[in-house]
């Protein structure tokens, strides 16, 4: 057995139980080299002496060659780039949003088997990305079987190359995979290896009845959740969550506008019965999100920040020592809306977000707990 070989054992050993539970998505593990994947450099991230977050590039040249597989073979993501600066281009230090990665391998294959792919289905992949994942799929299913969509054409000029390297052959398409203009309509299954802040109507009809489309449910307040929607011969999907925590960056179109430099407004103050803590769970993120979707989600423990892209409007919260009290200022009640959403959750019980459904048609898209006719909010399309 070769060192890569043994690598890929290990990472396979590694991710089992973490994602990994199908014996054939073991077998693309422990096929697919992922170094060939990691192109020759990748950003590694830090903290800059203001808390800011920084990307620093290592290029393969410039570490042992061992290092360099170790690192290739660890269950971690590693952002190739970050505000449409490529690693392999950057010259020094890069701030700014990834935009491009290869995801860690526990969530890649998680993502896959939540989608149910089997022999002789039919994917298209929303995200190529480096093409690690849609070599796994290859692997699985078959090159011919697989349409991968990279918006970024040197992004997906570099897959291809790596693809190839690799052994593969997928149908690689340069477009917007939001879009539907680019797509065909014969797929069993869809995966989004990007997050989205609702579900593209295209997707639905993409997709034979009784297929399923795959993504993970994002927004501006950094919430997420995987979602398994199947799809009905009435042109409309329904699923549930999975609950894990799980993420992926936004799809560029969904990303948030430029947030400007803001003051807090002491505005209209009153105390709060929502203890401003519970906002930083995984699901209390997500409730909040959903309660206020235009709206970025700041701050940390006792003080949470909204502050509304669309209209400036902002609430923030501060201990006093005798209770959370919240200050909210301009047209919309942001904490009222996410008052609204924890009182709802908690008099269905305030379940975990494997608890939580949704539903697309062609009108709207609504996010609902315990059934379609329970709690729900929709989300903007």
């Amino acid at each position: 057995m070769t060192g890569t070989a043994r690598l890929r054992q290990r990472l396979a050993d590694r991710i089992t139980g973490q994602g990994l539970t199908d014996p054939a998505w073991r077998k693309a593990v422990e096929a697919v080299p992922r170094e060939v994947f990691l192109g020759n450099a990748v950003f590694r991230p830090a903290t800059d002496a203001r808390g800011s977050t920084v990307y620093h590039p290592v290029r393969r040249q410039d570490v042992p060659e061992a290092e360099w597989l170790s690192m290739a073979y660890r269950n971690e993501t590693w952002v190739t780039q970050v505000g449409g600066v490529d690693a392999v281009t950057a010259t020094g230090p890069v701030y700014g949003l990834p935009t491009s990665s290869s995801t860690l391998p526990s969530l890649v294959v998680r993502m896959l088997e939540a989608a149910d792919i089997g022999e002789g289905d039919r994917v298209r992949e929303i995200g190529t990305g480096t093409g690690y994942s849609t070599a796994i799929l290859c692997h699985r299913v078959g090159d011919r079987q697989v349409t991968s969509v990279e918006v970024d054409p040197a992004t997906g000029a570099r897959a291809r190359d790596a693809l190839h390297a690799a052994g593969h052959a997928p149908d690689l398409v340069i477009a917007d995979g939001l879009d539907a203009r680019e797509a065909g309509t014969d797929f069993d299954r869809i995966v989004a290896t990007c997050s989205v802040r609702g579900i593209p109507y295209p997707w639905v009809w993409q997709v034979h009845p009784g297929g399923t489309v795959t993504t993970c449910l994002g927004g501006w307040s950094q919430a997420s959740g995987l979602v398994n929607l199947t799809v009905r011969g009435d042109g409309t999907a329904e699923g549930r969550f999975t609950g894990e925590e799980v993420a992926f960056m936004l799809a560029r179109a969904h990303q948030p506008p430029p947030r400007p430099t803001f003051t807090l407004h002491t505005g209209h103050e009153r105390r709060t019965f929502l203890a401003p803590a519970r906002i930083w769970s995984w699901t209390g993120r997500f409730l909040a999100q959903l309660a206020a979707p235009s709206a970025e989600l700041l701050g940390a423990g006792p003080r949470a920040i909204l502050v509304d892209t669309a209209t400036g409007s902002q609430a923030w919260t501060e201990d006093t020592g005798s209770g959370p009290i919240v200050h909210q200022h301009g047209p919309l009640p942001l904490w009222d809306a996410v008052e609204h959403a924890f009182a709802q959750w908690e008099e269905v019980g305030a379940p975990a977000q494997d608890a939580f459904g949704l539903t697309v048609d062609g009108e709207e898209q609504r996010v609902w707990i315990g059934s379609p006719s329970g709690p729900a909010w929709r989300l903007p399309v």
